[in-house]
């Protein structure tokens, strides 16, 4: 009996230690002091030989010559750096399968890809996760709500749609994604470029080592999957530890707010109004612009108040046997703002209203 017991509580011991070591973000757990001035922390089992003298592309060296000049990098630490990441052919086939394609302009028939973009997300197994992360976080919850005017649904909906709540953060090294794609991916190369940049003046400065940090295939970081231009911009220190970390959840959402402020999110006002009719011959799409009187006219009317706004866009949804149409108003344009497509938007809304009323 007494050798049971012994083992319940090594196990339990175990179990304890696992926790609190998942609790540990990749940036506490890989933040040192950088010894090279104007270089990024490594950690002794990353750093780069000193004799490795293969000579780097010339859009590298470019490169790091505008880090030179522009942040003060080291030069010598910087080439051995970059001469240690790893091209990914397959990141490099996964953004080519998501380059856009000309559509048609006709509105083909009705085949349901709203209700399966939809189901990826509002399940009954999902909206309990949901509960318990806005549970556990509702007093960051309400603070962000408070601080920035971003209600909690929102908050919950991104960071649902993007990790599931922190449950698939990526596995890809962000450093290795972003300079694939930065040389190696020229129809986006300067985009990436920037954020390769972006992603080492981070690390600089909140001293982590970048070989150490993963994320999404095209760099995204942390609970709500920002890119570290996005990161820099607008993530703030939302447990005002000291460091912005988005591996931490109360420093994602107080970042997930402020971006949304900061990209004009209006609050206590409406992100979405239902529709009654159809008007097939009209473009759709977060971006369009129309008056309601043009809507009016072409066989819509709006099922509640639009807050006052004339002019929206038009939103169209594939429910499989008919199309139902939205007055899109601008919180609604916001939340696009995170990613630019109507059903990511509509998710994220319907998502956290979702987990609202599970509660």
């Amino acid at each position: 009996m007494q050798r049971i017991i012994i083992l319940i509580n090594i196990i339990l011991l175990l179990a304890a230690c696992s926790s609190e070591k998942s609790s540990i973000s990749p940036m506490q757990e890989h933040r040192g002091q950088s010894n090279v001035k104007g270089g990024v922390y490594l950690e002794k089992e990353h750093n780069p030989p000193k004799n490795n003298s293969e000579p780097l592309a010339v859009d590298q060296e470019n490169f790091i010559t505008r880090m030179v000049n522009k942040h003060g990098f080291n030069r010598e630490q910087l080439r051995e750096v970059l001469s240690q990441t790893n091209k990914l052919d397959w990141v490099i086939n996964l953004m080519d399968k998501q380059a856009p394609t000309s559509g048609s302009s006709t509105v083909p028939k009705p085949n349901g890809a709203w209700i399966r973009y939809k189901n990826k997300f509002i399940t009954p197994s999902n909206l309990p996760r949901g509960v318990e992360f806005w549970n556990n976080y509702k007093k960051e919850l309400q603070r962000a709500y408070d601080q920035y005017g971003v209600p909690p649904e929102i908050i919950v909906g991104i960071i649902g749609v993007e990790t599931g709540w922190g449950r698939v953060m990526g596995k890809t090294k962000i450093i290795d994604a972003l300079s694939t794609l930065a040389f190696y991916y020229p129809r986006r190369a300067q985009y990436f470029s920037n954020e390769l940049e972006h992603f080492l003046v981070m690390c600089r400065d909140e001293r982590v080592d970048p070989f150490d940090l993963s994320g999404s295939f095209a760099g995204a970081m942390g609970y709500g999957q920002f890119m570290p231009s996005a990161f820099r911009n607008h993530a703030v220190d939302f447990n005002n530890d000291g460091h912005i970390d988005l591996w931490d959840p109360v420093d994602a959402i107080g970042s997930v707010a402020n971006y949304f402020k900061a990209h004009g999110w209006q609050s206590g006002k409406k992100v979405a109004v239902i529709a009654d009719g159809q008007a097939l011959s009209l473009d759709t799409g977060f971006s369009t612009k129309y008056t309601v009187e043009t809507l009016a006219r072409a066989g819509l009317k709006p099922k509640s108040s639009l807050d006052g706004h004339n002019k929206v866009s038009l939103l169209r949804l594939d429910m499989g046997d008919r199309y139902q149409f939205w007055y899109g108003l601008p919180n609604f344009y916001v939340i696009t703002r995170y990613n630019h497509s109507t059903h990511y938007a509509m998710a994220v809304w319907q998502l956290g209203l979702a987990v609202k009323e599970a509660r």
